[in-house]
């Protein structure tokens, strides 16, 4: 699948499949065409080469009000003068539904997002967590095929960020409807998603679970843009990859502690001029008697993945050190 808005390539030659019932992750940095691609699938946006398919239906044509798909935007787009239980039941009553089975649907997903005690109040009366909650409820009150959800979680603090995307794992667990999410959170993405699609640039970089992309990067793009990253011997690897030693021992070179940072449990050892810095715990970094100044010695924990740099001469090497 091809899109373009004049010069600019949106999505280059795309292709994805989305697993039925899974909870699917679009990640990337702004601008690489995570929100294209979501839209495109809605009917918000029309390809200009390829097609989408939903339930095996050919839907590229299609208007969005018949691709049978609920969509969740960032900034909730709740009707301000409705009530919460007017919101949620909406789609329903523009489909015509009986109002027994309405009710009866509406009181279920208000259970479910646990807002029954707040039926009667409007969008505003509500924080913003509770907002996103009632829009999720809206979109799945029609029981569409997907669930998409662009950035959901975008505009709320960090808190309540984490309190929700622990909230939708548990959810869809729950209904088990397929959903595709965007978002640039990389923590979001990982904690929340059964796969996820990295996508930069306007093409995909790679497909898998969250283990797999982590622990199996394809390259260094998505080794950096999954998890924190640094560098040894010209190779880029993970912090917690990295082995400390007070003394001399096989394949372990000479570095220097030039800075500790220590976060709750978690110490950085900054090692070097170079940028290389090392995660430990706060039991690892005691035991070591780890302090600036302190003459160490570094190498790669056996079997770690890690990746050469270009330029740096190791890209000959093997991707797992030895």
């Amino acid at each position: 699948m091809g899109k373009r808005f004049g010069d600019f390539v949106a999505l280059d030659d795309v292709s994805v499949t989305v697993r039925s019932g899974a909870l699917t992750a679009l990640l990337g940095p702004s601008g690489g065409g995570k929100s294209t691609l979501l839209r495109i699938i809605a009917g918000l946006e029309t390809p200009d080469t390829g097609v989408i398919e939903i339930d095996g239906v050919d839907a590229t044509r299609l208007k969005p009000r018949h691709r049978d798909v609920g969509f969740v935007f960032q900034h909730y787009a709740a009707f301000a003068q409705l009530s919460v239980y007017r919101n949620v039941a909406f789609g329903l009553e523009i489909r015509k539904r009986p109002k027994a089975e309405i009710r009866r649907r509406v009181q279920e997903l208000l259970e479910l997002v646990h807002l029954e005690k707040f039926a009667d109040r409007l969008p505003a009366q509500l924080s913003g967590g509770q907002r996103q909650r009632m829009a999720l409820a809206r979109a799945l009150a029609v029981e569409p095929k997907v669930l998409l959800l662009d950035e959901p979680f975008g505009a709320l603090d960090a808190k309540v960020r984490k309190e929700l995307r622990d909230w939708l794992r548990r959810l869809h667990d729950e209904v088990h409807v397929t959903t595709v999410f965007v978002t640039h959170d990389q923590e979001e993405a990982l904690e929340v998603s059964d796969e996820i699609v990295v996508i930069d640039d306007g093409r995909i970089e790679q497909i898998g679970s969250p283990d797999e992309l982590y622990d199996k990067p394809a390259n260094l793009f998505v080794m950096s843009f999954l998890g924190p990253v640094t560098t040894l011997g010209g190779r880029q690897l993970r912090p917690h990859d990295i082995e400390i030693f007070a003394d001399p021992v096989p394949e372990a070179v000479p570095a220097k502690v030039t800075r500790l940072q220590r976060v709750g449990f978690e110490v950085r050892a900054e090692l070097g001029e170079n940028g290389t810095w090392a995660q430990l715990n706060r039991g690892q970094s005691e035991a070591l008697n780890l302090r600036a100044g302190a003459e160490v010695w570094v190498r790669p924990v056996p079997g770690a993945t890690s990746l050469p740099i270009p330029g740096s001469g190791t890209e000959d090497a093997s991707c797992q050190s030895a």
